[in-house]
């Protein structure tokens, strides 16, 4: 009954009906005004779409001087290596007393580099000086005791040949002259050995004064005053094996990795193009020394050697650098490499009856009228102006894209 009473009290009567029948004329304003709040949100959603960012696909400009690999067979990369370095050492094992050489040091050969704690080989060596002297004084000796013999055994034999003297004294005579030459010659070897002594300790009192090989330039210094160093390598890393490493700038050459699949396009004395990665914009003319002939099995690379045929303090070992290989010597000095830059054909747009490329500035573009010139390298076109190495344009611009439109790159795939 309760749910009945409910019912009967939410009914309209007839006259109330009526009373509110009178107020409809407002239902055309609340229309009205729904259809002008759609208006302005179909509005704004117009305006929010036109500054969406445009999403586009873009490219680097390339240098058309660094790009005009002209005659390039073939290009690999690599490093600047040394063929004269070394690890300059002592021949013996001793403290450094003195360090002679830093970091970027030019030297001469023989310059002194190091110096080490020569007492004990100055005490050898003078040992052997005077024991040398003992053995040369006694084989004086010896001489003067064999003349001396020589004149008795010629007196003993005249005596006896006048019977004045037993024949038996010029026999012990002789024998005397005999064993004292034989005394003679034994003492002029140990002098000799002696000599040798003193030439051996001259040598070790020599090598505590540690010399530069050849000229070169210090690239590390791998010691200090009071280490102990030593030729042979000793365990717990309390001996240094070396002073520092010197490396002959005039012996740099360029090792690349060819892939064994294009090895057969490079030749000896063939040509070349060196690029160091640190100067982008400096071509040093090369040429092929040798093919190495042995295959890396895990790259499937042949090492090639390339001279450099000018050198530069510029260049130093273990710098990245990009060789193309040439077919021919350019011995045309008088032409010159195109100027300007190269960018993909696609990146060329046609707006108003003019060329355009877009270049990405932040999230936005400019919009650059441009002249391309006839020539260009497979999918590139060379830009004389209007667009700079390294700028970011935009490759096959939609035909919306307009200038100082926001853009947007693709999203990269999550890994």
């Amino acid at each position: 009954m309760a749910n009945a009473d409910l019912l009967k009290e939410l009914r309209i009567e007839k006259h109330q009906r009526e009373d509110h029948g009178q107020g409809t004329g407002r239902w055309p304003w609340i229309v009205g005004g729904i259809l002008g709040l759609l208006v302005l949100a179909g509005l704004g959603g117009w305006l929010l779409l036109g500054k969406r960012a445009v999403e586009v696909q873009t490219a680097q400009a390339q240098s058309a001087a660094s790009s005009a690999a002209a005659g390039a067979v073939l290009q690999a990369t690599g490093y600047v290596t040394a063929r004269r370095q070394a690890t300059v050492s002592a021949q013996i094992t001793g403290t450094l007393t003195e360090v002679l050489i830093e970091e970027g040091d030019h030297v001469k050969k023989g310059q002194i580099v190091a110096r080490l704690d020569d007492a004990q080989y100055k005490a050898a060596l003078d040992a052997a000086r005077t024991q040398a002297a003992a053995a040369h004084a006694l084989v004086a000796q010896y001489q003067a005791q064999l003349a001396q013999n020589q004149r008795d055994a010629v007196r003993e034999e005249t005596l006896a040949a006048k019977g004045l003297v037993p024949q038996q004294d010029a026999e012990q005579a002789r024998t005397l002259v005999d064993t004292t030459r034989a005394q003679l010659v034994s003492q002029q070897r140990t002098a000799a050995s002696d000599d040798a002594q003193v030439v051996e300790a001259q040598v070790n009192f020599d090598y505590c004064v540690i010399r530069a090989p050849f000229d070169g330039v210090i690239t590390t210094k791998d010691a200090q005053i009071g280490e102990i160093i030593s030729p042979f390598s000793a365990g717990g890393g309390f001996t240094r094996t070396g002073v520092g490493t010197i490396v002959d700038m005039d012996s740099l050459e360029v090792d690349v990795d060819v892939n064994e699949a294009y090895i057969g396009r490079v030749k000896p004395d063939m040509p070349a193009e060196a690029i160091l990665d640190a100067y982008p914009d400096w071509k040093i003319p090369a040429h092929v020394i040798a093919i190495v002939p042995a295959a890396d099995r895990g790259k499937a690379t042949v090492k090639v050697r390339v001279a450099l045929e000018h050198k530069d303090a510029r260049i130093v070992p273990d710098m990245g650098v990009r060789v193309s290989f040439l077919e021919q010597k350019q011995a045309q000095p008088s032409v010159q490499a195109p100027q300007g830059v190269l960018v993909p054909a696609s990146a060329i747009a046609q707006r108003d009856g003019h060329a355009v490329v877009f270049v990405l500035r932040d999230d936005t573009v400019q919009q650059r009228t441009v002249a391309p010139a006839g020539s260009g390298q497979g999918e590139l076109r060379l830009l004389p102006a209007g667009v700079e190495a390294g700028d970011t344009v935009v490759v096959s611009p939609p035909a919306e894209l307009k200038d100082g439109m926001r853009v947007a790159l693709p999203a990269k795939p999550k890994e």
